[in-house]
């Protein structure tokens, strides 16, 4: 059914004007001139057929039809701003549903959360993981942190973490591991990277660092970053990692990077989100956390 209603600056005026019973106050408080007032009184009075206010020398007072009005307008008015602050609030505070891959999850984020939410406290902060790229059409998910090269269509990315590849052990491994050649008497640990390829191998590293008499593909293959460092961790080989993932690890001792040689990957931690979505509050505040803690792995200048 359709309503046929006057028009929202009209009723504002009335309402203001009739608690105020002064034009000039209704004014004052609208931001608006007295004369506006009159008008947008004037015009709801002939839209509606009737006289909302008798206007006295030095007062202003509500006709009957007035009065019968003015608790309606008043209550609809406060309806409105009351269910705009819940959608503001909504909008600022509340769930946040944050897409990842397993391992950034449970080695960077998860460990991370406590300063997010000491942060915003006004966020709750929901982690989905999952290896698929999420669908913001389909599924219930706000913003993604994704390990790409940034070129998804239809979304919203921005770099916040570039990555390099290095070998990581157990310290008790770290007196035999004194230059890359020596890795030929440790198992090699991998992460199953494909179709994510330019993500630097045991091949491409051994390379760099001029070891050539060295098989890049034996060892044992892991699904996820975590667990492969896990095995690690455990002495079960040695992992080549990037480092957003394992600084936590190396700064509380569990791990060791014997080599100075970090091999740059082509891709990068991108924070992405539907295009639409990129300017509301909760999500830009959770860009700005994540740009801040990630610092120190961008090359570029801050974003």
């Amino acid at each position: 059914m359709s309503r046929r209603l006057p028009s929202l600056n009209a009723l504002r005026a009335f309402e203001a004007a009739a608690r105020h019973l002064s034009f000039t106050r209704a004014a004052d408080e609208l931001n608006v001139t007295q004369a506006a007032v009159s008008h947008q009184i004037k015009a709801l009075e002939e839209q509606l057929g009737i006289t909302l206010f008798r206007r006295l020398n030095r007062a202003l007072l509500l006709t009957d039809e007035g009065q019968m009005l003015f608790p309606g307008v008043r209550d609809a008015l406060d309806s409105l701003a009351e269910a705009t602050q819940r959608v503001k609030a909504h909008e600022a505070g509340g769930p946040l549903t944050v897409s990842t891959l397993p391992s950034f999850a449970a080695k960077w984020l998860v460990p991370r959360m406590s300063r997010f939410q000491d942060c915003h406290p006004e966020i709750e902060l929901r982690i989905a993981a999952a290896e698929r790229l999420v669908d913001f059409t389909r599924d219930n998910v706000d913003v993604a942190i994704r390990f790409g090269d940034g070129g998804w269509p239809g979304v919203h990315a921005e770099l916040v973490a570039e990555e390099a590849g290095t070998p990581v052990c157990s310290p008790a491994l770290l007196d035999r591991l004194r230059e890359p050649r020596d890795l030929a008497a440790f198992t090699l640990l991998h992460e199953e990277m494909l179709p994510l390829e330019p993500f630097p191998s045991w091949a491409t590293w051994l390379e760099a660092a001029g070891v050539t008499d060295i098989d890049a593909t034996r060892g044992p293959r892991f699904s996820h970053t975590h667990m492969m460092l896990q095995a690690a961790m455990d002495g079960q080989g040695v992992a080549l990692s990037g480092s957003l993932l394992v600084d936590d690890d190396i700064a509380a001792g569990r791990l060791v990077a014997p080599f100075d040689l970090k091999l740059p990957s082509g891709f990068a931690y991108y924070l992405v989100c539907p295009a639409a979505a990129a300017d509301r509050p909760k999500i830009k505040a959770f860009w700005r956390w994540v740009v801040e803690e990630t610092a120190p792995y961008r090359s570029g200048p801050p974003l």
